[in-house]
């Protein structure tokens, strides 16, 4: 048998004939493929599937070339087998060595019957069109056209992607003015770069303190789980090196490279990721895979470093320029979104401070009475003493007990004094380890007297012995001078206020139940809104402070109530489990 040339189209009549390049004359056959490769650019031009382009292309290959086989083969970044997202018909077998040395540019024997077309997308080589015929020789001509497929393609493919990228940004661009919690809007943005970057691991956004020297984690999405991250709210300590590297403000990518980190976005030092690998070193749960890559973007405003935007993946070479560009045109957003939390957690403060102040005056009210009576009762003892003394009529066992009811009254004006000094003065900022017990027995030290004045029973079951809450002590007990006086508010005509408190997996569960007025269904969903109150005098700010105090310790707070009946209020609150990074 006289072998084929390569340039003679009449030897195989049932390979259309086209040109060997785009130019010159054309034939019809060649010129009907033109127009149908112009066809399915034109149709697929506002198209927003790149599935449906790619199966699309694969059908005018079978059309244009006779093929009874075809597929549209990827190979995600950061791994080395490829992946047949389509293939027609459903039990047909691809060479994946032979698919995966093409796709990378490798010297590759293409089987006479096979043509292949690289698909390029996100800026790197993405995947592979494939068409067989069996006992076909497709010639040279046959297989330029066939690549030019994959280029109309992979054209349209980046339209979409670029369509996509835009609509997402836009979609967030919406929600920045409205009336949304800056952390709602955190995990609108991670979410959004989840839908176009596909990271496997997980992403966060940190703010930097700068009092503090550290980075804390305000929001983290992890890819496959729905549930909050543990790392919310753990503050990473920013050395001078960090911040130096962070001032830079450029998108820097890393990839793990055994037990080191490299840095693949220029030449630099890898402290950034190093800190930012704190899953790992901070010993978190085994079910989190090591993250293998990382992109680590500085959000800097004017006035210096505002935080930081991290992503990261399970498979080294995962990112690439593409990924690090896509990230950066979501830096205003997120930056933006930093700026209000700051703002927020500022009006937070001021409203915090100022709640306090109004209900040092409402406790000031509330104990008067009982400071009152107890030094009521001291004065007369301590005048018959003196009295008994200078007539020699000094009873030792009178004295005695004269004695021990002046103790008990100095110790109840302590313990209320002391209660309120605290409160006052905040104690320090900074969080520490709480004690629920401790913090409920303080409240309770300035509230009592009061409530027991009014009717009230208290009944307190919460153990010494559960574990601690990582808090501001003040905090935890403004929270719960809260939670107590509006229970007591709605038992008017007296009840019975029981808190209890118990351990449930990795976090504390505190409960206040009480038997007073409870509050409508419809007024529920309202309760912890700023500035609703079903009170004639209140300012409905108290519920909005514990709903934030709660917030910030990662916390969750609901209520359940019955009109008629009482209400449930559960805080439920995570423990200590580690030392923080």
């Amino acid at each position: 048998m006289a072998k084929t040339r390569r340039g003679n189209r009449g030897a195989n009549p049932s390979v259309p004939r086209l040109p060997q390049t785009f130019g010159g004359d054309h034939t019809s056959a060649d010129g009907d493929f033109l127009k149908r490769l112009w066809s399915f650019a034109a149709q697929h031009r506002d198209a927003n599937d790149a599935d449906k382009v790619f199966r699309s292309a694969l059908r005018l290959g079978f059309d244009c070339f006779g093929a009874r086989e075809g597929c549209v083969v990827s190979i995600p970044p950061g791994r080395d087998e490829p992946e047949i997202l389509y293939q027609q018909p459903q039990e047909s077998h691809w060479d994946r060595e032979l698919l995966t040395g093409f796709l990378r540019g490798h010297k590759a024997t293409v089987p006479p019957d096979t043509m292949l077309s690289r698909i390029r997308r996100h800026r790197r080589m993405w995947g592979v069109l494939a068409v067989r015929r069996a006992g076909a020789d497709f010639r040279w001509d046959a297989r330029q056209a066939f690549s030019s497929i994959g280029t109309a393609a992979s054209q349209v493919v980046d339209d979409i992607d670029s369509a996509r990228v835009r609509e997402v940004r836009n979609r967030i661009d919406r929600k920045l003015p409205e009336q949304v919690r800056p952390k709602n809007l955190f995990y609108e943005i991670l979410h959004s770069i989840r839908s176009l970057t596909g990271y496997d691991h997980s992403a966060a956004l940190l703010l930097y303190d700068n009092e503090e020297a550290s980075l804390e984690i305000v929001a983290e999405q992890i890819a496959w789980t729905k549930a909050k991250s543990r790392k919310v709210g753990t503050k990473l300590p920013a050395s001078a090196g960090i911040l130096q590297l962070l001032s830079r403000n450029e998108i820097v990518g890393f990839n793990r490279d055994e037990e080191t980190w490299v840095r693949w976005t220029g030449d630099g030092d890898t402290l950034v990721a190093e800190l930012m690998d704190y899953h790992r070193s901070g010993g978190d749960r085994s079910d989190l895979p090591p993250e293998e890559a990382l992109l680590c973007a500085p959000l800097m405003t004017s006035e210096g470093l505002l935080g930081l935007l991290k992503v990261a993946a399970v498979r080294r070479g995962t990112f690439g320029d593409y990924e690090a560009e896509l990230i950066g045109q979501f830096l205003p957003q997120a930056a933006l979104a930093l700026s209000g939390l700051r703002r927020t957690q500022s009006l937070e403060r001021q409203v915090l401070a100022a709640e306090r102040k109004h209900a040092m005056a409402d406790l000031a009210r509330g104990v008067a009475h009982d400071i009152n009576n107890a030094l009521g009762i001291v004065l007369p003892l301590v005048q018959q003493l003196q009295e008994d003394l200078e007539q020699n009529q000094f009873d030792p066992e009178l004295a005695t007990a004269d004695l021990q009811q002046i103790e008990q009254s100095l110790l109840l004006c302590r313990r209320v004094f002391g209660g309120m000094l605290r409160f006052a003065k905040g104690m320090t900022r900074n969080a520490s380890d709480v004690y629920l017990a401790a913090a409920v027995q303080s409240a309770l030290a300035i509230l009592r007297g009061g409530f027991e004045r009014r009717g009230l029973v208290i009944d307190v079951d919460v153990s010494a012995s559960l574990p601690t809450i990582q808090a501001i002590q003040a905090d935890v007990e403004q929270l719960l001078l809260n939670l107590m006086n509006n229970a007591a508010d709605a038992m008017e005509a007296g009840g019975r206020l029981v808190i209890r408190g118990r351990q449930t997996g990795e976090a504390v569960e505190l409960i206040l139940e009480d038997t007073g007025s409870g509050i409508r269904a419809e007024d529920l969903v309202k309760i912890q809104e700023p500035f609703f109150t079903t009170k004639s005098s209140g300012h409905g700010l108290g519920l909005a402070i514990c709903r934030s105090i709660v917030s910030q310790m990662r916390g969750r707070l609901q209520f359940e109530s019955q009109v008629g009946r009482g209400t449930r209020v559960t805080l439920t609150l995570p423990i200590v489990t580690e030392t923080p990074v």
